[in-house]
């Protein structure tokens, strides 16, 4: 079994869109067993890449009104106009019961939230890249991106930058491999338990 988890620790992770915050969590979920990713909801459209439960759960504009309405959300924001996105408590306490350390791959505010929640308990890692025109090649090489959503990324991100300071950590994605070094210190010197522990089965 993995160390127990038994304290509300949680991982928070956010970033610029296309700083790598993902590709970290992703390596970190690989390298640590213990941890568990934290499912957001959303009401923007699914890509044809995603799947429901597992990247997102993929909430109509009514369903998640209705559960904001029922005070369902940990922290939620309307990220773009008419694109909200939050974090279930259910999805939360689901991690918990499984004994898991829960991490979360969310925007800025959110972030924001989830650190005011839980204070001391949340270890909130900021990831950025070296300066703007790195982050706009890093989208364009997504192809996802129409030129008037890049801009508005950019812009996004712009301002989203300002808050860096706010955060325990800021990692500096310019090296992958170093990133995903000093993200793997940092989460297990938060946790105070030995790697072997963290990693085993």
């Amino acid at each position: 079994m993995y160390a127990a988890a038994n304290s509300p620790k949680v991982i928070i992770f956010t970033a610029p869109s296309g700083s790598g915050k993902t590709t970290l969590v992703r390596y970190l979920l690989e390298q640590l067993p213990c941890l568990m990713f934290s499912v957001s909801a959303t009401t923007r459209a699914r890509r044809s890449y995603e799947q429901d439960g597992k990247d997102y759960y993929f909430l109509s504009p009514e369903e998640f009104a209705q559960k904001l309405a029922d005070n369902e959300f940990l922290e939620w924001e309307e990220v773009y106009k008419n694109k909200w996105y939050g974090t279930l408590k259910s999805e939360v306490e689901r991690i918990h019961h499984l004994n898991k350390y829960c991490i979360f791959d969310v925007d800025v505010q959110g972030a924001l939230s989830i650190k005011k929640y839980y204070g001391n308990d949340a270890l909130s890692v900021f990831v950025k890249v070296p300066n703007l025109e790195v982050l706009r090649q890093r989208l364009m090489a997504r192809h996802t991106e129409t030129p008037e959503n890049l801009d508005t990324r950019l812009q996004k991100a712009a301002e989203e930058i300002q808050f860096a300071s706010l955060f325990d950590v800021v990692i500096i994605n310019d090296e992958l491999e170093k990133a995903k070094a000093e993200a793997l210190n940092l989460v297990i010197q938060f946790l105070e338990t030995p790697c072997e522990k963290l990693c085993e089965e």
